[in-house]
C-alpha cells in the first residue's frame, strides 16, 4: 500500500455541479461553538438590565401634581405645552423607568385616567410626578 499519496496529489480539486460552493464564514460556522443553553445569554442580560425604583410622592408634590392637571383641565381650549414627567412599569421585573416628554395637552380623560397629547402620546394620570411648563411659572410669579 502507497502512503505517499502521490497517485492523487496533483489531480485537481473537486467541483460539485449539484451544490454551490460554500464561503469561508459558512464554512467556519461548521466548527464554532453551539449554545447548549438556549435562551442563557439572554437570560443573563436580562437580569443584569438595571430598572429605577418607583418613586412614592408625599402629600404635597401629589397636591401639587392634581393641582397642575386640574389647572390644564380648565385650560384644553389654550392647547397648553406641557413637560411631563412620569413612571413606565417594566413588563418583565420590577422597577421600570422615569421619561419626561414635551408636547401640548390635547385632553385630559378623566374615565381612563389618560392624559393624552396632541400627537397621541397618552400617559396614565397615576404615574405622573410631575407636571411642568411656562403657563405655571406664569401662575407662580402672580402669587409672589
Amino acid at each position: 500500500m502507497n502512503k505517499d499519496y502521490s497517485d492523487i496529489i496533483n489531480l485537481p480539486h473537486h467541483v460539485s455541479e449539484k451544490r454551490p460552493h460554500m464561503s469561508m464564514a459558512d464554512r467556519a460556522a461548521q466548527f464554532s461553538p453551539f449554545a447548549a443553553l438556549t435562551g442563557y445569554d439572554a437570560a443573563v442580560k436580562e437580569t443584569a438590565r438595571l430598572t429605577e425604583q418607583r418613586v412614592e410622592l408625599d402629600e404635597d408634590e401629589q397636591r401639587k401634581v392634581s393641582e397642575r392637571l386640574s389647572l390644564l383641565q380648565s385650560c384644553l381650549g389654550e392647547f397648553p405645552e406641557v413637560e411631563i414627567t412620569y413612571f413606565i412599569p417594566d413588563m418583565k421585573k420590577t422597577g421600570g423607568k422615569y421619561s419626561t416628554v414635551t408636547g401640548t395637552v390635547r385632553k385630559l380623560d378623566e374615565y381612563h385616567r389618560t392624559l393624552i397629547l396632541l400627537d397621541g402620546t397618552r400617559i396614565p394620570i397615576d404615574e405622573i410626578v410631575d407636571v411642568d411648563g411656562a403657563m405655571f411659572h406664569s401662575m407662580d410669579d402672580s402669587f409672589s
